[in-house]
Order: C-alpha cells, then structure tokens, then sequence
C-alpha cells in the first residue's frame, strides 16, 4: 500500500506506475507528482485510447483508495452526478405514515401545535439522509463513506462530452470541494479526493476550469515507449511479433486516416494476434485482423490489400525495429 507521502519524488511516482505495469514518461510523472502533493485536479487531455483512464485507474491501486466514476455525456445534470431523493422510498415511507395515521390526523384545538409539530417532523424526515441517493459527486466528498479513511480517486471521464452548464458547476465544486443540498444542508470534503479530468477534445473546455487544473497532454507514445508499454502488459509475446506490431500500428499513425488506433487498439491487436497463435505478421493474418486495430469502414477498406502488404514488407525488411519519425 503506498500513500502520497510515500511518493516524495517525481522518480518514486514514474517506479511506481511502472510497478502497475502504466509506463509513464517524466513529464506525466512531473504532473502526477505535482497533483499529489499540491492537491490540484490533474486534467488530461489528449487522443482517444493514449492511456488517459489509466492514470485514474493505476493511482487507485497504487493508493489503496476507491475509484469513483463520472463517465460524462450530453444532457448531464445534477440527479445524475451529485445526488437525488429516492422517490420510491419517500412514497413508501409516505404511504406508511398514512396507514398507522401518523401526521394525518386532525389533532384537538388544545393538541394543534402538536400536531402541526408531528407533521413537519415526519415532511423533514422524507428528505433526511435517509432518503438521499449519492451520485459520484457527492460520494467523492462525502467523508461518511470513504473506504478506511481514505480520500478516493475522482475519475470525471471525457468532459468535452458534458455541456458547458455542467462544466460551470464542476467549476463552483472543484473550488471549495463542498455541494450544498436544500434540504439538509452543506457537505464538504475534510480531504479533498484526487481528482483526475479526462478529455478527448473533441470541445475546447473552458480557460476558468483548466485554471484550478494541472494541465498534461498525453501524445502518441514513440516506438520504443509503445514497445515498453506492449513488453509490460503481455511480456509472454515475442520479440519479433510485438516489435512488428508496434512497427506496423506507427506506421498508420504516419498515414491519413480518419482516427489512428491507439495504444489500447494495439493492446487489443496483441491479445487478438496471441489468441491466433501468431509469431509474426502476415498479410493475411494483419487484412483478417484490422477490425481490431482500425474502428472505421473507410480507414480499413484504405489500408487492406497494398498498404498492409508495403508496411509488412517494410517491417520485415527493417527487423520490426520501425521508428516513430517526428512530424
């Protein structure tokens, strides 16, 4: 189990997302670090699939904490990510309180206040803790349900995907890390959770929030940061056969495609090609296999055929030791 302050190095938090098996160059390790010590969000922004979820995922484990989860979409709203009452319950607890009489009775004129006193207890009881229903939000700052103590990883996923209303409030939360609810009033976290942001850009998000964030764009990994990364996760593949792949899936980052595969597509790929019992690529096997790597009709039927055979050929004659060439 490691604590925050069991990181006090930039170099003890890259060694300890390696431990993870999450290969992490210095500058996401810097941002990490930073986000730690100085208890900032850490937002994350870069192509889909380069290993942005991870991070959340890797400091859970690495931290010994829960890992809540806001997966973002449009139409976001405040029942859905803070709270709201369990109105199933309340109509129950209502329809109880109407069969043993409580509340409803017209009391005496020498009993009215305390009846009047009755009713709005049990009116206050319906919208007591008892009845609330913790959104990731909210159970992120609430202390009453931290696992042993523990501030948990806030995981606020593709925020790009959230409207800008719900991006003004995550605002207003990540400045004072407290929600306020009418009817019982102000939570606010003793220790604010780590938060981690993700987005895939597919919005600009607003200067205001990035400002109470750390920034880190997370790039396409180089060849041999892929090849790391391919070596961590199934270190039983052979050599030759993870170099190709990963010699082959640079390559079609340096093409034209409508969206280039990512290092979770090259995982993917891996796996796909393991479970073939495959120690080198093929034409054959990479044309069968693209619906693994390339999500798009058009970005497959562009690469089958001659692409594939010309980067085979080309990984075959370099030994698979492709280099990602800076653009």
């Amino acid at each position: 189990m490691t604590t925050p302050n069991q990181l006090p190095s930039v170099q003890s938090v890259a060694e300890a997302l390696r431990t993870k098996a999450y290969i992490a160059d210095h500058s996401l390790a810097t941002a990490v670090f930073l986000a730690l010590k100085l208890e900032r969000p850490l937002f994350l922004e870069g192509e889909a699939g380069v290993g942005k979820t991870e991070v959340a995922k890797i400091l859970s484990q690495m931290l010994d904490t829960r890992l809540i989860r806001l997966q973002c979409y449009e139409g976001l709203d405040v029942s859905t990510a803070v709270y709201e009452w369990n109105y199933a319950r309340q109509m129950l607890q209502i329809r109880l309180m109407e069969a043993t009489g409580q509340g409803t009775q017209t009391p005496a004129p020498a009993d009215e206040r305390t009846g009047r006193e009755l009713r709005e207890s049990a009116i206050q009881d319906l919208f007591s803790d008892t009845f609330l229903l913790r959104r990731p939000l909210l159970q992120a700052i609430d202390s009453s349900g931290r696992q042993n103590g523990k501030a948990p990883i806030l995981l606020i996923e593709e925020l790009d995907r959230a409207d800008e209303e719900f991006e003004a409030f995550l605002l207003e939360v990540l400045s004072d890390f407290q929600i306020t609810i009418p009817e019982i009033g102000t939570i606010q976290a003793a220790t604010p959770p780590v938060v981690v942001i993700t987005s895939n850009r597919t919005r600009e998000i607003h200067d205001a929030l990035k400002r109470r964030c750390l920034y880190h764009w997370i790039d396409y990994p180089s060849f041999e940061k892929e090849y790391a990364i391919l070596h961590a996760k199934a270190p039983d593949a052979s050599e030759r056969l993870s170099r190709e792949v990963v010699g082959f899936v640079q390559e079609l980052r340096r093409g034209e495609l409508y969206k280039f595969p990512g290092v979770a597509e090259t995982l993917d790929w891996m796996k796909a090609l393991t479970a073939l019992d495959q120690e080198e690529l093929t034409e054959n096997v990479v044309d069968e296999t693209l619906g693994v790597l390339l999500k798009y009709r058009d970005d497959i039927e562009k690469v089958q055929g001659q692409t594939v055979r010309e980067i085979v050929q080309m990984i075959r004659r370099q030994d698979g030791a492709l280099a990602f060439r800076d653009e």
